[in-house]
């Protein structure tokens, strides 16, 4: 215990005029730090005063009614100080208060709010039996305490993160642990956490800077977290670009076409595959999990908490971007290995990237268009073109009334494509209407899409042939309408891969001494 506090106890000096009252009970706030001793009550807001286990004698003041993260702050070095800062400021709202004053606020305050007679003569009373003197530059001691404190070693109940108590509170990062079966921060069952294997393991591929901070052996396989970094100025670049906001970065609100584009663009999507090889054996990943952290979210608008507390943890630059993916291997065998070789390899999966629009008005016009990859110059020929009707019975559904006109073309594709190439509507087609029970008639809704009549739930689509074999006829339906379709605008997607795949050692076997 702090001996000038020994010595104000011993003499019993009461200072409640000065707003420091002290009680038989102190009951904690949620905001009352962990292993807080409150001496004294300012007597409105709840405010406090108290030690905190840790801090020696340090004086801190403890205002719930304060906005996040403002709860808490010392005050004093020692008890002798803060009673010297009242000897100087005649009552404790000044030493409370300071923390978000200029000092030419602080000193109109003062002048303000002069000690009365009866603070005075406690004030008196303290100087005389303790032997101490007022403090000189008051705001200028309290403000070099608390810009040089380190608030984040004060450690708070569970009350404190308790969004109900503190509205406001950023809820705190959870123990660090991985699990086979769990995402990055949650797992169902009785599995036990993996065993963490350093790797730190920097590599370059499809054009990013990767960091691969760690893997960690469980029971069940080995799970490695995968960190792309994305560069503030890509970010920057791609949400000027497409007018981009946090009200407006939806894909659904961009067309199919605009979709494929932004995906494309993001600096943040890319379609890849992990594979492990551990000590010769080959595994692949039976789920994955991922999350994006963005440095350039505007003010007022937060990251992903979870985000935020891996790229703390990796200690990765928080003025960067970054997708972290986890994904999870099984053992090859029943026993777990010890990994004594480990190797990535990343292999990318394809994209689709839309093409050329066209028309078709009769059979036997051609259109030319290229592969955006290989160059390939490729004719498309209309053989044929014909309104269809799509029976009822084929939607088998007594609750909703589907589209059923649409558009089939036949076509041929010179030379014979080895790339994936398809065709697809421009137009989405009608929306289903649901049949209402009144009988006056059927109800559209947002809610419904064509599933599973032609081409599946994303459209129509033609079909892909690889065999090399001379031009063959192909055909494609249009998205469906209620109406008869007249005039169809049609679209190439190419279906491509955009980059090379690549092989990185994470996990040598140490070569013996010669």
């Amino acid at each position: 215990m702090d001996k000038t506090f020994e010595k104000f106890l011993r003499r019993g000096i009461d200072l409640s005029p000065v707003g420091v009252i002290r009680r038989e009970e102190n009951e904690a706030y949620f905001c009352t730090p962990r292993g807080a001793s409150v001496f004294g009550w300012a007597g409105v807001d709840g405010i406090h005063f108290c030690f905190i286990r840790g801090f020696g004698g340090t004086v801190f003041s403890v205002s719930p009614m304060n906005t996040a993260p403002h709860y808490v702050h010392p005050l004093a070095r020692s008890f002798e100080d803060f009673l010297r800062l009242l000897l100087s400021c005649g009552d404790v709202a000044a030493l409370e208060q300071a923390w978000m004053w200029s000092e030419a606020e602080f000193d109109a305050f003062l002048r303000d709010y002069p000690p009365t007679e009866e603070q005075r003569q406690v004030l008196s009373e303290v100087a005389r039996q303790l032997k101490l003197t007022p403090m000189e530059r008051p705001w200028a001691y309290i403000t070099e305490l608390q810009s040089n404190f380190d608030y984040t070693k004060i450690k708070y109940t569970e009350d404190f993160f308790d969004e109900d108590m503190n509205p406001g509170v950023e809820p705190q990062m959870p123990e660090w642990k991985v699990y086979f079966g769990g995402s990055f921060w949650g797992h169902s069952g009785r599995d036990r956490a993996g065993t963490e294997i350093l790797l730190n393991r920097e590599l370059t591929w499809a054009g990013r800077r990767w960091l691969i901070p760690a893997a960690y052996a469980c029971a069940k396989g080995l799970v490695v977290d995968l960190c792309m970094r994305v560069e503030p100025e890509d970010i920057r670049r791609f949400t000027e670009k497409w007018d981009l906001s946090p009200e407006n970065a939806f894909y659904e609100n961009f067309t199919r076409e605009q979709q494929m584009e932004l995906r494309l663009d993001d600096p943040f999507s890319l379609h890849f595959a992990p594979l492990l090889e551990v000590n010769g054996k080959p595994l692949r990943p039976s789920q994955s999990c991922g999350m994006s952290f963005n440095p350039c979210i505007p003010e007022g608008y937060k990251n992903d908490l979870e985000a935020k507390w891996v790229v703390e943890h990796y200690g990765l630059d928080a003025s960067c971007g970054w997708f972290i993916t986890r994904s999870a291997f099984p053992w090859p065998g029943k026993r777990r290995p010890e990994v004594k070789t480990l190797s990535l390899t990343l292999e990318p999966q394809p994209d689709r990237v839309p093409g050329p629009r066209f028309k078709a008005r009769k059979a036997g016009d051609t259109f030319t268009f290229t592969h955006p990859v290989s160059g390939i110059e490729y004719s498309l020929t209309v053989l044929e073109l014909e309104r269809k009707t799509i029976p009822h019975g084929a939607f088998r559904s007594k609750d909703w009334l589907f589209p059923t006109n649409a558009v089939a073309m036949g076509y041929t594709l010179s030379p014979e494509p080895e790339e994936n190439i398809s065709i697809r509507d421009c137009d989405d087609g009608d929306r289903p209407l649901e049949i209402a029970p009144d009988p006056s008639g059927p109800t559209a809704t947002a809610d419904a899409a064509v599933i599973g009549v032609i081409g599946g739930a994303d459209g129509p689509l033609a079909v892909t042939v690889r065999d090399g074999k001379p031009s063959r006829p192909r055909a494609v339906y249009s998205s469906l309408h209620f109406e008869p379709v007249e005039d169809v605008e049609w679209r190439l997607e190419f279906t491509v891969t955009r980059f090379e795949k690549a092989s990185f050692a994470l996990v040598e076997q140490e070569k013996p001494e010669v």
